[in-house]
């Protein structure tokens, strides 16, 4: 299997650093609100990175992380639960919205108990540890308000900051920045820890003889998070591109500072952005989406699923309704070929095995070259539309189902049958053709359509489907 790796600025043959298992570590959401539309594609794309590894024959272990404390995540606990102590308010915002984040994970069909789970809070004393191996190197430095990153320190040791891209004196500063979200063309000393403020919620720290009571970071956290995890160097690192900078370099300075190697992860990935109507997404644009949007506007979450993986991981994705309303068909049409095993005639002698086997080539030919699942699912859709003029059998079908389940994870090869009253009714009304009693044909017909079934009479007999 081949991955762009940002890293590198090209593609690479994907060899794993210990035996056959690929370590993936996944940049997380920061768990103050629903994810918009934006988020869930990254994590669709994380998803569907681990189902080709898996497929291509390694083993994983995937991970991916909650944000459950920095900046966002503390104003928004004040605001909802303004009468808690600071902590206990913080972990009441981040549990409800981690329970609202798994929900939607599973409902854009990603593989939840695939993914370990970490949250940034379980790993504060692996935080303090790391700040205070940075400072007694010379790589951090105490101010006023907490401990610092010393890019310049970091670059006199030999390294490159601006590995993931071409930093230069023009885009440098000798600033420090004191908060979590902040200006991403710039280069700054950033914060490793963060001394507490009135009213937020704080952990011990005492660093060089002085109480720096107070909570870290946002990039820590990561670097953390994954060396716990996965150790590290790892395989791939992944998130969405505008976590390149600055998340992604500062995850590399902090990792690497204190190690011989300048190598954090083997390849970073990074897929781009969702834009709406060509537009970036924002609050202020009115053009700001989450799944819950998308339910309520009649989609079902893995026709949005479709929408994502119907565009290459590098290229934007253009989100518009008039586009959902056409993945929710594509939707439709597979599921329907998904039914077809189910059909009283699909025991049929396929006579094009050879198709089926070319496009599963094709197929996977797709996803091992840098994840183009655009391709794939054309492939697959095209599967779809051609197997009732070959023939229906069953196998076949759920063969290739189970397949597309591992690549795609659109839940199809498990769709149930209809209900024996209800094959008895396509059978009655059958009869009733045969016998050319149209008035009876006529009512068995609207008492399928009334439990949601349509019936199709082909030359190969008749094929039912949902509404």
């Amino acid at each position: 299997m081949k991955l762009y790796n940002t890293l590198t600025r090209k593609l690479e043959a994907l060899t794993p650093l210990k035996d056959k298992t690929v370590r993936i570590y996944s940049c997380g959401p920061t768990v103050y609100d629903h994810a918009h539309i934006g988020n869930l594609s990254a994590y669709v794309f994380a998803d569907s990175l681990r189902r080709a590894v898996q497929f291509s024959g390694f083993d994983t272990r995937h991970v991916m992380n909650y944000t459950d404390v920095d900046d966002k995540t503390i104003r928004r606990s004040h605001e909802q639960f303004p009468e808690a102590d600071a902590r206990v308010a913080l972990g009441l915002l981040t549990d409800k919205y981690i329970k609202i984040f798994r929900e939607d994970m599973q409902r854009i069909g990603n593989d939840v108990p695939a993914i370990t789970f970490t949250r940034a809070t379980e790993h504060i004393s692996g935080m303090r540890k790391l700040i205070g191996n940075l400072h007694a190197a010379g790589f951090a430095y105490i101010a006023d308000d907490g401990v610092y990153f010393s890019i310049e320190a970091y670059r006199k040791s030999g390294k490159t900051y601006g590995q993931l891209l071409e930093l230069t004196q023009a885009n440098t500063s000798e600033a420090r920045i004191q908060n979590d979200e902040y200006d991403k063309e710039s280069v700054h000393d950033f914060a490793l820890w963060k001394t507490q403020k009135p009213g937020e919620p704080a952990w011990k720290f005492e660093l060089d003889g002085q109480d720096l009571t107070g909570r870290p970071g946002w990039h820590i956290e990561c670097s953390v998070m994954s060396h716990a995890t996965l150790d590290q160097p790892f395989d791939i690192h992944t998130g969405g591109i505008d976590l390149i900078f600055p998340h992604h370099e500062n995850e590399i300075a902090q990792s690497t500072a204190l190690t011989n190697s300048p190598v954090m992860a083997q390849i970073f990935a990074h897929n781009d952005h969702i834009l709406v109507n060509g537009k970036k997404m924002s609050k202020s644009a009115q053009n700001f989406y989450t799944l819950g949007d998308v339910i309520e506007k009649g989609y079902d979450p893995l026709a949005f699923r479709i929408k994502i993986l119907q565009s290459h991981y590098r290229n934007a994705v253009n989100f518009t309704w008039e586009g959902m309303e056409a993945a929710q068909n594509l939707l439709t049409n597979l599921r329907a070929w998904a039914d077809l095993k189910h059909q009283p005639n699909a025991d049929q002698q396929n006579a094009v095995g050879e198709t089926y086997a070319a496009a599963l080539k094709n197929i996977q030919e797709a996803i091992e070259n840098d994840l183009n699942t655009s391709v794939a699912l054309g492939w697959l859709s095209g599967l779809a539309n051609q197997s009732e003029a070959h023939g229906i059998n069953r196998d076949t079908i759920q063969h290739i189902l189970n397949i597309a389940d591992r690549l795609f994870g659109l839940q199809l090869a498990a769709r149930p049958n209809i209900t024996d009253t209800q094959k008895n009714l396509i059978a009655e009304r059958q009869a009733a053709r045969d016998a050319k009693d149209w008035t009876r044909s006529d009512e068995l017909r609207d008492q399928l359509t009334a439990q949601g079934i349509t019936v199709r009479d082909t030359p190969n007999g008749p094929l039912w489907s949902r509404v």
